[in-house]
């Protein structure tokens, strides 16, 4: 299952110059089955305070980790290193996947 927090993966995407990216995104979002978009409710947004407290990471990071946990997904993919230090999903970095 993929998982992304709705309104706030639109804001966070949105803000790119890149009106190409903006637009890719919105269209996996929209039209690619198997994408899940979850609202961040206070649960959620109560353990990505708790990761960004343990962790330090960035507010928009521990929102969608939360997001990743609290769905249930089975890890969590990025590309960004620093969130390898969570423990409490498995992390995956796109620069060390095996595609093929």
């Amino acid at each position: 299952m993929l998982v992304g927090h709705g309104e706030l993966s639109y804001y966070h995407i949105s803000a790119h110059l890149d009106q190409k990216l903006v637009s890719a995104y919105h269209n996996l979002y929209e039209y690619t089955t198997g994408i899940t978009l979850s609202p961040v409710n206070t649960i959620t947004a109560y353990r990505a305070a708790e990761l960004r407290a343990k962790y330090g990471l960035r507010t928009p990071d521990s929102l969608h980790v939360a997001t990743a946990i609290m769905s249930g997904c089975d890890a969590f993919l990025t590309n960004d290193l620093g969130i390898k230090r969570v423990t409490e999903i498995p992390i995956l970095a796109l620069d060390q996947l095996q595609i093929g």
